[in-house]
C-alpha cells in the first residue's frame, strides 16, 4: 500500500524554498568542468583526484610534513597513506626526514612530480583566465573574496600559507 511519502514529487525546489539553488548549481557545473581535464590527465597514469590534491599542495607547499598534508586535505590517514605510497613508489614525491624531529615527514616533489602537477594545473588555468575574460574589472577580487568565505572561517590561515596568494 501506498502512502503520502512514496507519491512523487513533480514541481522542483526554487528559490522559494530558501536555498539558493542557482549558486549551487553554478559551483556544481564549475566544478565539474574544472576537474574534467585533470580527471582525463589522470586517468592515464591510474591517478584520482587524491592523487592531485596531493601533487598540488607538495609542488605549492615543498617540505610540507604529513600531518601538515592531513590537516589541509581532511581526510583519513589511511586515505593518504594508499595515494602517497603509490605516488612516492611511483617516483613523483619523495619522504625525507625531517631535520629536527626525524619521525617526521616532510614531503618533496621530484622532478616528474612537478612536471605532472603543472600538466595538471595548465588546462585549469587556462579554464580561469578565459572565465576571467568574461568577467568585469574587480571581479578577480570578488571571487577569490567569495571563495575564501566559503572556506570554514578557522581553515582560511591554510590559504594564507601559500606562496603568492592573493586571497589575503
Amino acid at each position: 500500500m501506498s502512502t503520502i511519502d512514496d507519491e512523487p514529487i513533480k514541481t522542483p525546489l526554487t528559490l522559494d524554498d530558501g536555498v539558493d539553488f542557482a549558486v549551487i548549481e553554478h559551483l556544481f557545473f564549475a566544478y565539474r568542468d574544472f576537474t574534467a581535464d585533470p580527471d582525463a590527465i589522470l586517468a592515464e597514469y591510474g591517478f584520482g583526484r587524491a592523487h592531485h590534491r596531493v601533487l598540488h599542495f607538495v609542488n605549492r607547499l615543498p617540505g610540507l610534513t604529513v600531518a601538515e598534508l592531513l590537516d589541509v586535505l581532511r581526510i583519513t590517514k589511511q586515505s593518504l597513506a594508499r595515494v602517497l605510497k603509490q605516488l612516492i613508489d611511483d617516483g613523483y614525491i619523495v619522504q625525507v626526514p625531517g631535520p629536527r624531529d626525524r619521525r617526521q615527514r616532510e614531503l618533496y616533489p621530484t622532478q616528474k612530480g612537478r612536471d605532472l602537477a603543472m600538466e595538471l594545473a595548465l588546462p585549469q588555468s587556462r579554464r580561469i583566465r578565459a572565465a576571467l575574460k568574461e568577467a568585469e574589472p574587480g571581479d578577480v577580487a570578488a571571487v577569490e573574496r567569495f571563495l575564501r568565505a566559503m572556506v570554514n572561517p578557522e581553515l582560511r590561515p591554510q590559504m594564507d600559507k601559500l606562496p603568492n596568494g592573493r586571497s589575503k
